[in-house]
């Protein structure tokens, strides 16, 4: 009976454990680090899908982002605002920024925190080159309106503003950010009620966090967060390639490298290697092109450049054409991505595109020079190198005969006659006829 007495007595210990064990549930952590595009989207809504079907007591965002497209925005709003979990949005870690499409995303979490170090807000619509669509000035100093940059920036003014209203926040700070790119950090986030904590951790933001009451699908929920697991959900290996191509530095660099090797392979048949990377990279490039809004004006300078680049190997310019596809690849670069009515994202002019445009143009240009001497030299092999050699007439030209040259015979024809052993320069060549004079007297 004594054994049968202790196993009674475990089992009723084990009973007694059980429900504190299943309270310690388990958080869903992911994390984003670059733009928002839909390969993060698609991750995100798939992580607080899968939330809702596990059980998780949250799902926890770890976020640091210059901003993105508004059409991925719009769709990870959409699903933490309907999420059937908590949301916890934390911007992390130190020294990041949840600028531009991130404020959006950090405003609309159940629960909003920042680490030390960080920053928010600068939401305004960006245009060439990084700048804001801020209304231009004619000539007497008059505003000149830009419908489409005002339809962007009230739209995004909007959106944001039913966001913070919906969870409580500062819907007037949001809305400008949107107008007037205001940025704060982490401590003025918090006193101007943008975000609701500031966590020195992951661990601190949910110690903090928990006993917190939210609004979860129109029902409090009270954060129980005291002991949970933390579970990390990675991107898929596709979302991963689509997330590094979905950037626009990394997609006019694939543009240009593919562009580069096209370029080499037709100026060098044969070299295979270039022309197949170059393709690759095309490739890719195009991906990146399905991936992201892009301007098929900006698309065409591009291809307008290469094909000035081409074009000044077979035409005298003087470096007018070069120059003007050099200027095509700047413009074709800084216009490729320049929607600001979609997107808040373009090529880092300073750093990724001129720099790339001076490599590029440096390297077709030391090609172009090398191709324009080497078909300015005489001919070295073929028939060709024949014009201009002297020989000996071995039978009469009236007006056709045979000549030596070059230790060779070979069919000549004179617009004089010639008689044998009269020295004769070759003019020209016609198949395998060569058309030649009396060659000067020696001096």
């Amino acid at each position: 009976m004594k054994p049968l007495r202790r196993l009674s007595a475990a089992l009723l210990v084990l009973a007694c454990l059980a429900p504190s064990v299943a309270q310690a549930g388990h958080v869903n952590v992911a994390t984003i680090s670059g733009s928002i595009n839909p390969a993060s989207a698609d991750h995100l809504m798939k992580v607080i899908s899968r939330s809702e079907a596990d059980g998780a007591v949250a799902v926890l965002i770890e976020l640091d982002t210059p901003g993105g497209l508004l059409s991925s925005t719009k769709d990870i709003i959409q699903a933490i605002l309907n999420a059937r979990v908590p949301v916890i949005v934390y911007v992390s870690p130190r020294g990041a920024w949840a600028a531009s499409a991130g404020t959006f995303i950090t405003m609309a979490g159940h629960i909003a925190a920042m680490a030390p170090g960080t920053s928010i807000g600068a939401a305004h619509p960006v245009a060439v080159a990084g700048g804001s669509t801020a209304p231009a000035e004619d000539e007497e100093g008059n505003a000149v309106r830009d419908f489409a940059a005002e339809k962007a920036e009230n739209f995004t003014a909007s959106f944001i503003e039913s966001i913070a209203k919906e969870r409580g926040r500062n819907a007037e700070w949001a809305v400008d950010a949107v107008r007037n790119s205001v940025a704060i950090n982490q401590d003025e986030a918090l006193e101007e009620n943008v975000i609701d904590l500031v966590a020195e951790s992951r661990e601190d933001l949910l110690a903090k966090s928990h006993g917190r009451e939210v609004q979860v699908s129109g029902s409090p929920v009270t954060l129980d967060l005291e002991g949970v697991t933390v579970v990390e959900i990675g991107m898929s290996r596709m979302n991963s390639l689509l997330d590094v191509l979905a950037s626009p530095d990394i997609a006019v660099l694939l543009m240009l490298a593919g562009m580069l090797g096209i370029y080499v392979e037709f100026t060098n048949p044969g070299l295979i290697v270039p022309g197949a990377v170059g393709a690759v990279c095309l490739v890719l490039g195009f991906v990146a092109l399905q991936i992201l809004p892009f301007s098929w004006l900006g698309l065409f300078l591009l291809a307008g450049g290469l094909a000035l680049f081409v074009a000044e190997i077979f035409f005298t310019s003087y470096g007018l054409l070069f120059a003007t596809g050099v200027a095509c690849f700047l413009m074709g670069g800084s216009m490729l991505f320049d929607m600001p009515e979609v997107n808040d994202l373009n090529v880092s002019f300073w750093s990724v595109l001129m720099p790339s445009v001076a490599g590029m143009s440096a390297f077709v240009g030391i090609v172009i020079l090398a191709v324009t001497r080497s078909m300015a030299m005489p001919e070295i092999t073929g028939t060709g190198e024949l014009v201009g050699l002297t020989g000996e007439v071995r039978t009469g030209l009236d007006p056709n005969g045979m000549i030596f040259v070059r230790g060779e015979i070979w069919k000549a024809r004179s617009d004089e006659a010639l008689g044998e052993g009269d020295r004769v320069e070759v003019v020209g060549v016609d198949g395998l006829e060569l058309q030649v004079r009396k060659a000067p007297a020696r001096s």
